[in-house]
């Protein structure tokens, strides 16, 4: 399954991201990745370790002071490496996801015919985050990509896209896989578990409720 966490703030957000992620390391075993943007360098920095034989805390405690940044989104995976990160029309961004697409080869075959193509394999397949990401690429705006998402997927698909203005978290279509928010921070929420929040100087806007899509930017 796996498990992903945002937070944007005014500060460094590594503290809250690193501890956040790890609350979902119960949810996979597989892979664990950070990302952060940083406004200052205008630059994102990532990390991606194999969980298969140690603990996500054992893999990224040492490389925190390499992040800087206040806004980064975290997961925990049972599939592929994430996140990953894209430049495009819509801008740079970093993206993780949950998701259990049935179609994926089919997908794979459209894109390929349509002359693009995949850099992020994983175990010789295709990595679905890299699909979904490109599958947003192909709108005119990051709400006209997840939709395009949403349209041709089969199964489940949730969300989170570290931009350079903040967090673009979208839950999938069914509400399989709920998402829970302060307007700082998200996390992925199971229908038996609870998501306590303080509250933060931050904007949670409701962007396309259509797909469930929410931004979170900092205020001030």
């Amino acid at each position: 399954m796996g498990g992903f966490f945002g937070t944007v703030a005014k500060a460094s957000c590594m503290a809250d991201l690193f501890y956040g992620t790890d609350y979902n390391s119960h949810l996979g075993i597989k892979r664990g990745g950070m990302a952060t943007y940083d406004e200052e360098t205008a630059g994102f920095h990532r990390s991606i370790h194999n969980l298969e034989s140690t603990y996500f805390r054992t893999k990224f405690e040492d490389e925190l002071d390499k992040f800087r940044g206040n806004s980064g989104i975290g997961i925990i995976s049972d599939t592929d490496p994430q996140p990953i990160i894209l430049n495009s029309h819509l801008g740079r961004f970093a993206i993780v996801t949950v998701a259990k697409i049935a179609n994926i080869e089919e997908l794979e075959s459209e894109m390929l015919a349509q002359h693009m193509h995949f850099s992020e394999l994983s175990s010789g397949k295709t990595n679905q985050t890299e699909l979904i990401a490109l599958l947003i690429i192909q709108g005119k705006t990051f709400v006209e990509g997840i939709e395009n998402v949403h349209k041709h997927i089969k199964g489940s698909c949730s969300m989170l896209l570290l931009t350079e203005d903040g967090i673009i978290a979208a839950r999938d279509r069914w509400g399989v896989l709920p998402l829970s928010s302060d307007g700082r921070m998200v996390l992925m929420r199971l229908r038996a578990s609870r998501a306590v929040f303080r509250t933060w100087d931050t904007r949670l806007t409701v962007i396309s409720v259509q797909v469930r899509l929410y931004v979170c930017v900092p205020t001030g």
